[in-house]
């Protein structure tokens, strides 16, 4: 499963990148509003920092203003991905981008059906928001699952990509279902590496190697 890290901030993107294990990046306006600076300007430094994919979200609602937007954002860098809302003007700017070679990830997904639709589409991602179901009382790794299986019966090239993860628990099951993404805050990525055992056995380790007689 792919790992991206979902953030505007340059210094945390950097710190992912530096262990060797990220994949990509998802950033949408809440997050970059965050940063105080310019969504241009920001995507455009995360492009040039990322090879992989770089999600940039379109402003508008209408079909023609986030067209517009969407080929904007794409004139950025060849490994824009312009992130359309799961509304219905949204999945006829999904289906034309789609057309015209641009990648697309449809966010805002809280069912299997818009799922369905999104790859009907042609989205080249859909973006389930797990922990915002989870907040509602659903079960948001269920759906999923859900997504998973009906884009299997129908061969559907469309990744799914989960989002809205908030702990180690959403990327284990997201793994063993066979999600083909998952997008962390660093948090996450850094809860993803410790373990209480790991820092014991260090502290082990590191006590006996310093009662091992030097060299003479």
């Amino acid at each position: 499963m792919k790992i991206f890290i979902d953030t505007a901030d340059v210094g945390e993107i950097s710190e992912a990148a530096g262990l060797g294990l990220l994949d990509g990046v998802t950033t949408n306006p809440t997050l970059i509003a965050r940063t105080g600076r310019p969504m241009r300007e920001v995507l455009t430094e995360i492009c040039a920092l990322v090879p992989g994919p770089v999600s940039g979200e379109v402003l508008s609602t209408t079909y023609d203003e986030m067209l517009k937007e969407a080929r904007e954002l794409a004139a950025i860098a060849d490994n824009i991905v312009v992130k359309i809302p799961l509304i219905a003007d949204g999945l006829r700017v999904v289906r034309t981008l789609t057309e015209a070679g641009i990648k697309t990830n449809v966010t805002l997904c809280f069912s299997p059906l818009q799922a369905a639709l999104a790859a009907k589409a042609g989205a080249t991602y859909i973006s389930p928001f797990v922990g915002r179901l989870d907040d509602v009382g659903h079960e948001g790794m269920d759906v999923v699952d859900q997504i998973l299986e009906i884009y299997d019966h129908y061969d559907f090239d469309t990744q799914v990509l989960v989002a809205s993860v908030r702990s180690p628990g959403h990327v284990l099951h997201a793994m063993r279902m066979g999600a083909h993404v998952a997008t962390l805050p660093l948090k996450v990525i850094h809860q993803l590496i410790k373990h209480p055992l790991t820092d014991v056995g260090l502290e082990r380790f590191l006590a006996d190697a310093a009662k091992i007689a030097k060299p003479k």
